[in-house]
């Protein structure tokens, strides 16, 4: 693989400089992620668990809500299209994105499944201790597959780029993601999928799509070590999910990109992890915004390697905010 020039400051600015301009569809599993806090002080006495002593609740907007939360960070519009369940968990998801300035226009209720929540009880020391998650995970079809394509297809008319965040919820279906690159095509805009291989062949005529290192070796049957081995990998990938370009995201090795012209692999910004939770989220938003400015695949991974840089040294789903990012090349 070769290694294309630094981005430059100046260029990393301009791009940046366009994002408020631009307008992001991220249509896809919606989550809320409630976090119950506490104090450990004492193992219980009925099994060998410890007992954390009750402190506070935190809340969270996770899955493709966080896609738009960071989309919305680093200063683009946003529509966000998902599914949720008619229960409190829904009323908080939704005071939560008013809460970041997200609309939720495109939020479509599915009465008969839960809002998917992750409830992560931890320790003030943000250590986890267990996890418990509400969910239905069964696709979305009938009238609610109908009013989430119709949403899709509103958002897609004037969306600059298109996110499907893929979480095998139920949002995401075979007709969700067609009719998403149908809509952009016509438009010559990106479309771009954080995946689950087991929907590998749903993702057929889309721009680009991100899977982790684990994802790329279950989809292409394939380990890798290497940077030559996510190039063999990658190309694989492209020809078994039918899309045009991959990057795939390799934790502390970085990122490695594929297209036929951008072929290339960025090592990762080196800095102390506290929490790798949302951090493809964040990768998958910079890079739409990116594309979405005019960047080149090449110019939009550097861009989003820093930014995934800067999330996973803080607790939780986070997200960057464009002076943080600029400051990176600076």
């Amino acid at each position: 693989m070769t290694t294309p020039p630094t981005l430059s400051a100046d260029r990393a600015r301009a791009l940046v400089a366009r994002f408020p301009s631009l307008s992001v569809l991220v249509a896809g599993d919606l989550m809320l992620d409630h976090f119950v806090v506490g104090r450990v002080s004492r193992i219980s006495p009925e099994a060998p668990v410890p007992v954390v002593e009750h402190d506070h609740d935190e809340f969270r907007i996770g899955g493709a809500a966080n896609v738009a939360h960071n989309v919305r960070g680093l200063g683009g519009r946003v529509d966000l299209v998902g599914l949720v369940g008619r229960d409190a968990a829904a009323e908080r998801l939704r005071a939560e994105l008013a809460s970041q300035g997200l609309g939720c226009e495109g939020l479509v209720v599915d009465p008969a499944r839960p809002t998917t929540t992750k409830q992560r009880i931890v320790t003030t020391r943000n250590q986890q201790v267990a996890r418990v998650d509400y969910e239905d995970d069964a696709e979305a079809g009938g009238d609610v597959e109908r009013a989430l394509l119709g949403q899709v297809s509103r958002a897609t008319a004037r969306a600059d780029a298109v996110v499907i965040s893929d979480y095998l919820k139920g949002a995401v279906t075979r007709s969700l993601v067609a009719a998403a690159v149908e809509g952009a095509r016509g438009r010559t805009r990106p479309v771009l999928v954080d995946p689950k291989i087991p929907h590998l062949e749903y993702y057929a005529g889309t721009t680009l799509v991100t899977p982790n290192h684990h994802e790329a070796e279950t989809a292409t049957h394939m380990r890798i070590r290497t940077d030559e081995d996510a190039r063999r990998a990658g190309r694989r990938f492209i020809e078994r999910a039918g899309c045009q370009a991959v990057v795939i995201t390799r934790g502390e090795h970085g990122l490695s990109i594929l297209d036929g012209d951008d072929d290339a692999h960025f090592p990762a910004v080196a800095r102390e992890v506290a929490d790798v939770t949302g951090a493809g989220d964040t990768v998958i938003a910079t890079l739409a915004l990116a594309l979405a400015a005019g960047a080149s695949l090449a110019e939009a991974a550097q861009l989003a390697n820093h930014a995934a840089g800067i999330v996973v040294g803080r607790f939780g789903p986070a997200t960057v905010i464009p002076d943080e990012l600029i400051a990176e090349f600076d």
